[in-house]
């Protein structure tokens, strides 16, 4: 027996999909504003997503997971035409392509994890020696002493 009978199932509201996603409707609100998901509205002005929505935001949580930006995943999802869920074809691409950008930021992370062991206790607060907050002295221009911390006032206190 055939399912041509069979009615599409309908838009899902935004409780639905936080539901579904286990995304709250406040993030996935934004997610809309910010352009990464869109809806319909209903004559009640009520939000209504179409239900490869689901797909997509968990794409972008996906995304978020391995470190990429929001600003990324926009770039991302802008190349695929008339606003589709990426399939696994797409994913498969788009993950080749942040490979550079995830190996760059765990050979950071990895320097970060080799140079922590220098700084801890060592309680040198100038700041001119610190490759961990002040790389390459750049605040070495700025006078001796703990910068970040002097105010222009000269009691050595920042206003809060």
């Amino acid at each position: 027996m055939g399912n041509a009978t069979a009615r599409p199932l309908p838009d899902l509201t935004v409780g639905e999909l936080s539901r579904r996603s286990g995304v709250p409707a406040s993030a996935l609100r934004f997610y809309e504003d910010e352009g990464l998901i869109h809806s319909r509205r209903t004559a009640g002005n009520q939000r209504r997503y179409r239900r490869d929505t689901l797909r997509r935001v968990t794409f972008i949580r996906m995304s978020q997971r391995v470190g990429m930006p929001l600003s990324k995943i926009r770039e991302v999802l802008a190349l695929l035409s008339d606003d589709r869920t990426p399939t696994r074809t797409d994913w498969a691409r788009i993950s080749r392509c942040w490979q550079d950008d995830l190996n760059a930021r765990i050979r950071q992370l990895e320097q970060l994890r080799d140079q922590l062991g220098d700084c801890i206790g060592c309680g040198c607060m100038s700041l001119a020696k610190c490759r961990l907050a002040n790389p390459g002295d750049r605040l070495g221009g700025d006078g001796p002493g703990p910068q970040r911390l002097a105010d222009h006032r000269g009691d050595g206190y920042e206003d809060s």
